[in-house]
């Protein structure tokens, strides 16, 4: 029998598989695109449109097909006589989205806040500021027989560990939890956490580490 995690509810909300719609690649035309599907879905004409908004049939005919870049003002009067938000004339944009890709043994060793002697951090991608408000960082630790004892971290976030190699008894809060290769453990990070006794060295484990962007 599976053994549900304390402290969890297992109903996930997200489907990982879900794929949305099409989106346009080009601004012009998803703006285009949004105003005709919401000029439509309201049963008005072009003509009941371009009329509310004191707009010619033309522009308007213009704006629908992605052919101008309508001004903000434009967006706002279409906006407010289709009584949506402003930012949904957006919502069929596809934005460009981010991606990076490092090779076995090409991470960025860095020193992170927090990092001890012998703790090697190697960071395994970035991405900038997007709309998601999540930053992400992943490492690969490796801990070694130089590696020193130190007091726990703590930060703000959720943070994943993934062991790779080796044993380590790993605290959060006042749990010791004994990790192993091909073990996880998620945690809030807010929590003092950090390796508590190093039982089989080297130790290699990824550290997924998420918190919110700076406003």
């Amino acid at each position: 029998m599976n053994k549900k995690p304390e402290g969890t509810d297992t109903r996930l909300t997200q489907d990982p598989h879900a794929v949305r719609e099409g989106r346009e690649k080009n601004l012009e035309a998803a703006i285009g695109r949004q105003v005709r599907e919401l000029r439509k879905r309201q049963r008005l004409t072009g003509s009941e449109l371009a009329a509310q908004t004191g707009l010619s049939v033309g522009m308007l005919s213009k704006i629908e097909n992605g052919v101008i870049s309508p001004s903000l003002a434009t967006l706002q009067t279409l906006a407010n006589t289709l009584r949506v938000p402003l930012v949904q004339l957006f919502e069929g944009f596809e934005e460009i989205r981010g991606a990076m890709h490092v090779k076995a043994g090409e991470g960025v060793e860095i020193a992170r806040a927090g990092t001890r002697a012998g703790h090697q951090y190697k960071l395994l991608g970035h991405i900038g500021s997007n709309d998601s408000g999540v930053v992400v960082e992943p490492y690969l630790i490796e801990l070694t027989d130089e590696s020193d004892r130190f007091p726990t971290f703590q930060h703000e976030g959720i943070e994943l560990l993934y062991m790779l190699d080796g044993k380590v008894d790993y605290r959060h809060g006042d749990r010791i939890y004994t990790l192993e290769p091909g073990d996880t453990l998620l945690f809030d990070a807010d929590a003092p956490h950090g390796p508590e006794d190093l039982l089989d060295l080297p130790a290699r484990y990824l550290s997924i580490i998420t918190y919110p962007q700076r406003k």
